[in-house]
């Protein structure tokens, strides 16, 4: 997959971000550096905290103390239409989605670059055929968005983003419900567009083969952060994740290689606390 390519990429920086909410403690003080044209991935078990994370980023959801900035501007304070210039979002759903078109879910992408009620021009459509295109989606376009599989709406999300055109993104769950194939594809295409990227992953060999660095999260805490071959150590993923781990560097990739051994013994200690809830977003970009 190809795709032109985006605005500048930004340079990301969370200082101490914590939600909270219902008397729950979702992101703990949580602070990340991503530089200008770096993937980081961000995982860790289930409830650990990555999607709210990510919501505050995107400004979908305030953090109660902390900040999120982008070029060294607080994203809070940017007007919405200026931060969609230069901050696109891979969310896992659209609300509101069901009566809309492919092309029309994908032109959304191009509402920042628009005046108000302005339709598409020749620069517009090019701009959403190419995205399409580089995802393996142009033949959707005129498909209804709610009659697609999950793979399909997936890859329709990216091109979503990718027709915003802009240098930093954040992606949640970009690889879920796509076979093998389109979650390589995706990931190749992310680290392609020399975009700075914020990617919340589930899959520890994919985030190992396509991350700069990674930073692990556990009941909304920064438990370690640092490149893969330094982060996802057996001791980790005992500790973190409850399981039993071997961990290569994969001759190929020249990364780490994490398998599981089904009937290892992790420490009794390595059980996760349940998921805490999540709060509604307040509104998304």
């Amino acid at each position: 997959m190809t795709a032109a390519p985006p605005g500048a990429p930004g340079a990301l920086r969370l200082e101490s971000v914590t939600v909270a909410a219902g008397g729950h403690t979702l992101v703990d003080a949580v602070s990340l550096d991503v530089a200008p044209g770096e993937v980081v991935g961000l995982v860790g078990p289930n409830g650990a905290g990555k999607t709210t994370l990510l919501r505050t980023v995107y400004r979908a959801l305030r953090p109660t103390s902390g900040r999120v900035l982008l070029d060294g501007e607080d994203v809070r304070d940017l007007p919405a239409k200026r931060l969609a210039r230069r901050l696109a979002a891979v969310l896992q759903e659209i609300p509101g989605a069901f009566e809309l078109t492919v092309y029309d879910v994908v032109a959304m992408g191009r509402t920042p670059h628009k005046r108000a009620f302005a339709g598409d021009d020749d620069a517009d459509r090019a701009v959403i055929a190419g995205s399409l295109a580089a995802v393996g989606a142009g033949e959707l376009a005129g498909a209804p968005f709610d009659r697609l599989s999950g793979g399909e709406k997936q890859r329709v999300l990216i091109a979503r983003a990718l027709a915003q055109r802009a240098g930093t993104m954040v992606l949640d769950e970009p690889t879920n419900h796509l076979d093998l194939r389109h979650q390589l594809d995706a990931l190749r295409l992310v680290r392609g567009l020399g975009a700075t990227a914020l990617v919340a992953l589930h899959d520890l060999n994919l985030a190992a083969a396509f991350c700069d660095r990674i930073c692990v999260l556990r009941a909304g805490r920064t438990v370690a952060a640092g490149p893969p071959a330094e982060v996802l150590t057996p001791e980790l993923l005992a500790d973190v994740y409850g399981v039993a781990a071997e961990v290569a560097v994969h001759p190929a990739t020249d990364r780490p290689h994490i398998t599981l051994l089904p009937y290892g013994n992790p420490p009794a200690a390595a059980v996760q606390p349940p998921d805490p809830p999540h709060p509604a977003p307040e509104g998304a970009l």
